[in-house]
């Protein structure tokens, strides 16, 4: 590096004096108090993002009189808190159009010459309910209790509770030879339940 450059002549250097700026001391907003203010307190709710600068002292005598929520009624704070859950943005529902008919409902301006959107406009024929598909363990579960494929929750609850009540050794004067028959059938209920089926 040669130090005789021309381009080292170009460069300028402030004097360390000069670039030491003096900071400017902010004084306690604290009526009559000359003390340095360096630290900042919030002035409240109305006046965001604004602050006083108090001395330590004035600080802390403040904050501990601070209430956000001060001239607010119980009704205005609860619902300050259920927005500010949510940022205090608005919301809407999901699925909500607020224009209108959406561009499936309304194919009047469209020239259709394939009939790709007719199908979608027409009048859907009501389906036929589907009966959900179970696997072996279910369909095993289901014979233990007596019942096919085609029984709805509230049909193989009542029939639990019917085969329950018939085996149970309390209900036979403490006989206990049905005990394994009902051993299965609380275990076959059991993995229904698990199976959210019922």
């Amino acid at each position: 590096m040669d130090l005789n450059s021309p381009i080292f002549d170009r460069i300028r250097v402030k004097r360390e004096q000069q670039r030491r700026a003096e900071p400017t001391r902010i004084v306690c907003d604290f009526p009559g108090c000359a003390a340095s203010g360096e630290f900042r307190a919030p002035m409240g709710r109305l006046r965001e993002g604004q602050y006083f600068c108090f001395c330590l002292d004035h600080v802390r005598e403040y904050n501990s009189t601070y209430n956000y929520f001060d001239g607010m009624t119980d009704e205005a704070v609860a619902r300050w808190m259920k927005e500010d859950v949510i940022g205090h943005r608005p919301t809407w529902a999901m699925g909500v159009n607020r224009a209108g008919k959406s561009f499936r409902d309304d194919n009047a301006g469209i020239r259709d010459p394939l009939g790709a959107f007719a199908a979608r406009t027409r009048a859907r024929q009501p389906e036929a309910p589907v009966r959900p598909s179970y696997g072996i363990a279910a369909k095993k579960a289901l014979s233990a209790l007596g019942l096919d494929e085609t029984a709805d929750p509230a049909a193989i609850k009542a029939r639990y509770k019917e085969l329950v009540k018939r085996l149970h050794p309390d209900a036979n004067g403490g006989d206990r030879s049905s005990e394994d028959k009902l051993r299965e059938i609380i275990r076959a209920y059991n993995y229904l339940r698990t199976a959210k089926i019922v």
